[in-house]
């Protein structure tokens, strides 16, 4: 089992949002680069955990975790001409862009901040502290994961 950041902007879908869904759980949808997208249809396997991280905001960083619910399924928002996600070359024979369901787990008590996590022993190779790694979903190694899990 891997784990996994997803990044999210807390104005258009953060973790309270998650947690007031029915279920606490929700789709994740609008994954519109394909790196980041064969990681999720590849590899992303039901049950395993992430962290939430908030971007785009005054204060970036982790804020709790999800469990990934589903398996990797078509983003059905790349079908919806409505939709800001709408793909037209995407088609129901050939989806090209995937989603899973998440669940909410928990909310951290605090942020910890992105400048905390470049600042943290044993984080220094986790591609979210990297320069240019701008990637909506990354992986985490189970090292980083319990380093991380234990600045809460």
């Amino acid at each position: 089992m891997a784990h996994w950041l997803f990044k999210s902007e807390p104005d258009v879908f953060g973790i309270d949002h998650l947690k007031a869904m029915p279920g606490k759980k929700d789709h994740w949808d609008g994954v519109r680069n394909y790196q980041a997208r064969n990681m999720m249809r590849d590899q992303m396997v039901k049950g395993e955990t992430a962290f939430f991280y908030h971007s785009s905001c005054p204060e970036p960083g982790i804020v709790g975790t999800v469990t990934i619910c589903s398996a990797p399924y078509p983003d059905h928002t790349a079908l919806d001409p409505t939709s800001k996600y709408y793909d037209p070359k995407a088609t129901e024979d050939n989806p090209r862009w995937y989603m899973v369901d998440v669940r909410y787990k928990k909310k951290f008590n605090r942020v910890i901040t992105l400048q905390e996590l470049k600042e943290t022993k044993g984080l220094e190779e986790m591609p979210l502290v990297k320069k240019g790694n701008r990637l909506s979903i990354l992986p985490v190694s189970e090292k980083e994961w319990d380093i991380i899990n234990g600045l809460v």
